[in-house]
């Protein structure tokens, strides 16, 4: 029969209050089935993130690369015009975490050293504003600046100054007893603990850490190593792309007042009501679509929740729907 996402996670048990209390937002369970209708039988792999510059198979090297651009995989697009952050990088051009992800693999050949607590302790607004030169200035590049210079110093006061030493000290899990990886990261970085509160109710998203951890099981499966051994316990990333996804095909409604705001450009405030059901409905949805997905699928074929987010962030983050505006660190 499958498994049953929210029996195994977390992240998707702590959403209940914001499903049964929701004002605005709401999930369609017709239009999920609708969707899986067809979608269940497309493939689905592992995508390789990162991995689609070659910065070789060093598996330390790659897992700082991962962190580093995780605890800034977020808000690509500009507050007052609504213009995402793009740059042009070997022949091509790459949008939001792509265009991030480019400027990254670049200044890394160049020789600047930032896969080190160092670098990111040290780092300042100028130097982080040149790495990201595109064709406007990378959002919230003060916040970016913040999140680095307090990311390195943690690195370099307990890890030796490397993202690397501290996944392996780390369970290869999500949860273990406090030891998997993102139990220890919302307490060893806590601009990972990605929570808010809900009608009196703590609701978890966690989207960075675990986006981080699903580029971490990507890279291990590409170079041939065990994996996380529970990504079943994962949930999608809620973010501003996502929602668009599901709110095009049907699956996330909005009231005509939200749905009004979103499109004028009206910003929805971090941790408003709003914001809160927009990405708990997003992680709702995607869960409900991967199992009934997985109801159509093959045993040997089953998915995770991450390959069904990713099928929808891939094929919509440059779109031209408008997605709702938050100013926010987490996403």
């Amino acid at each position: 029969m499958g498994i049953n996402f929210f029996e195994q996670s977390p992240v998707l048990q702590s959403l209940q209050p914001v499903i049964d209390g929701s004002r605005n937002v709401r999930t369609n369970t017709d239009a999920i089935e609708r969707v899986a209708s067809w979608m269940a039988y497309e493939e689905f792999g592992i995508p390789g993130g990162l991995l689609q510059f070659d910065m070789g198979h060093d598996v330390d090297v790659l897992a700082d690369m991962i962190m580093l651009a995780n605890s800034l995989n977020f808000a690509y697009t500009d507050f007052d015009t609504s213009v995402k952050f793009e740059v042009e990088y070997q022949g091509r051009r790459f949008v939001d975490a792509d265009g991030m992800a480019a400027s990254f693999d670049k200044a890394w050949r160049a020789g600047v050293p930032i896969l080190t607590g160092e670098w990111m302790a040290n780092l300042t607004r100028p130097e982080l504003a040149r790495i990201f030169a595109g064709n406007i200035e990378m959002p919230m590049l003060d916040e970016r600046v913040a999140v680095l210079n307090a990311m390195g110093e943690v690195l370099v006061e307990r890890f030796d100054g490397r993202f690397s030493n501290w996944v392996r000290s780390c369970d290869r899990a999500i949860f273990a007893n406090g030891n998997g990886l993102l139990e220890r990261m919302r307490v060893d970085f806590p601009r990972f603990n990605d929570v808010t509160m809900y009608d009196g109710h703590e609701v978890q998203f966690f989207k960075l850490g675990q986006l981080a951890l699903w580029g971490l099981h990507a890279m291990y499966v590409h170079l041939g190593q065990p994996g996380l051994r529970d990504l079943h316990r994962m949930s999608a990333f809620a973010d501003y792309i996502v929602p668009v996804a599901l709110r095009v095909m049907g699956v996330m409604e909005y009231s005509e007042d939200l749905d009004g705001r979103i499109n004028r450009g009206v910003e929805i405030p971090r941790d408003s009501l709003d914001e809160v059901e927009i990405r708990a409905h997003a992680l709702y949805g995607t869960a409900l679509l991967t199992e009934a997905c997985n109801r159509r699928r093959p045993e040997d074929l089953q998915l995770v929740i991450p390959q069904i987010d990713y099928r929808l962030w891939s094929r919509y983050h440059v779109t031209h729907w408008p997605h709702h505006l938050t100013r926010t660190i987490m996403y």
